[in-house]
């Protein structure tokens, strides 16, 4: 379990998503239109040569039957006219396509007319469409080139504009990843616009006040409750001590004082939230201060201090000793109530290590982190749920990180790494 959950950013920016989304539709919009254009311009070019060859068909019939000449290219019987043109019904015109291409001749349109009667010569007359095929496949290569160029124009606007988007979304997830660390002072703030993103940041931000006065409320009632029951606890140990010796005056005096120790942990709650605390830092041996933390506990705990290397050392830290007790300590109770011996401790470096090998933490705790007044497992034993919860609160004063995992071969492992 780590000690915090921060939010990370996806492998793949949006920012080039959307660019790369925008490029892909201006690349589809530029095939469509030039496709579109291309088959539009061909049509237009065999309708207009078919309309020519049979105008000049008409003109050149018409000759051709006063003076018996032939004009404007027609030929009688060809001996390249399509063979579907060779036997055209009498008086009428016919148009057909050839795709035949002879170095700069072709494709072509033929038009043609039997001249008399009833196996009577063709007139036909060829009109030559490769200029006007060349003029297109021209018209093609400028609109690729001027596609690529609007490409080249678009991409990087498309990059910035997403770039905007970006950010204002980045913006939101880094207030979003600081208010889950437990920064609830963080807000997105204005954004420029009214858009999407600029609700989405309005209800962070909506959201982060909800929570923030929840959860002040929430610890200002856990302190108020610890200062009013510190004063009656108090008289309590005080009529303990007027009690006759016996079992009823141990078993009242010990019940008042769990009852002191939860208040005193509630408190030290309290004034953790509240950011109160401050801690005085000094440089002190890791190894002496962790085998004092856990002598004082009164449990059974080997501690084996070592550095980097495995050799025996003593070095030191600048860290606050008697929070970094408090730490070792709460581990070292929490291994022995709610796991199995033996307990180990080790220091390694700036790490320290509490193991035991009990059932582990529960599921729920390595998922969600310690929450107070919860243990978790039945199995994990019976308490308050509040030493996980003070150690990682005086980590995090530390700077240090806390972390809470299960051994492979079984038992809980708490770690706890100091800052440099």
């Amino acid at each position: 379990m780590r000690s915090f959950h921060r939010l990370r950013p996806a492998r793949a920016s949006l920012r080039w998503k959307i660019a790369a989304l925008a490029a892909a539709t201006a690349c589809l919009v530029v095939a469509a239109v030039g496709v579109l254009v291309h088959l539009w311009t061909a049509h237009d070019i065999r309708d207009r040569a078919e309309a020519h060859a049979s105008n000049t068909l008409y003109a050149a019939m018409d000759t051709y039957r006063r003076t018996g000449t032939l004009t404007d290219g027609a030929e009688v019987d060809p001996a390249a006219l399509p063979d579907v043109l060779r036997h055209p019904a009498d008086g009428d015109r016919h148009t057909v396509h050839d795709g035949r291409v002879d170095g700069n001749l072709g494709p072509s349109v033929w038009a043609a007319q039997r001249v008399g009667g009833p196996g009577s010569q063709v007139l036909a007359v060829q009109v030559n469409m490769s200029p006007e095929l060349h003029t297109l496949r021209r018209l093609d290569a400028t609109m690729a080139v001027a596609s690529l160029a609007a490409l080249a124009a678009a991409v990087p606007l498309a990059v910035y504009g997403a770039g905007l988007i970006g950010r204002r979304l980045r913006r939101v997830s880094e207030t979003a990843g600081r208010i889950s660390a437990g920064d609830l002072d963080a807000r997105t703030g204005p954004t420029k616009g009214h858009d999407e993103v600029a609700d989405i940041a309005a209800t962070v931000d909506l959201m982060a006040d909800s929570l923030g006065r929840r959860l002040r409320t929430e610890r200002q009632f856990t302190a108020d409750v610890a200062h009013e029951l510190r004063t009656p606890v108090g008289g309590l140990l005080a009529a303990a001590d007027l009690l006759p010796p016996g079992e009823t005056e141990d078993l009242l005096r010990a019940r008042v004082r769990d009852l002191r120790g939860l208040i005193e942990d509630l408190l030290e709650i309290s004034r953790l939230d509240a950011g109160a605390e401050q801690p005085v830092r000094a440089h002190v041996p890791l190894g002496a201060v962790v085998s004092e933390a856990v002598l004082r506990t009164g449990f059974d705990a080997s501690v084996s201090v070592a550095d980097a290397q495995g050799a025996e050392a003593a070095g030191t830290v600048e860290t606050d000793p008697r929070r970094l007790e408090r730490i070792v300590s709460n581990l070292v109770v929490n291994a022995h109530r709610h796991g199995e011996p033996p307990v180990e401790v080790t220091v390694e470096g700036r790490t320290v290590v509490v193991r035991d090998h009990g059932p582990g933490f529960p599921p729920d705790l390595l998922r969600d982190g310690p929450r107070r007044f919860h243990t978790g497992a039945a199995e994990r034993g019976s308490g308050h749920g509040l030493g996980l919860t003070i150690a990682l609160g005086q980590a995090r004063l530390l700077g240090a990180e806390l972390r809470l995992d299960n051994a492979p071969d079984g038992g809980a492992v708490a770690t706890l790494r100091l800052p440099a």
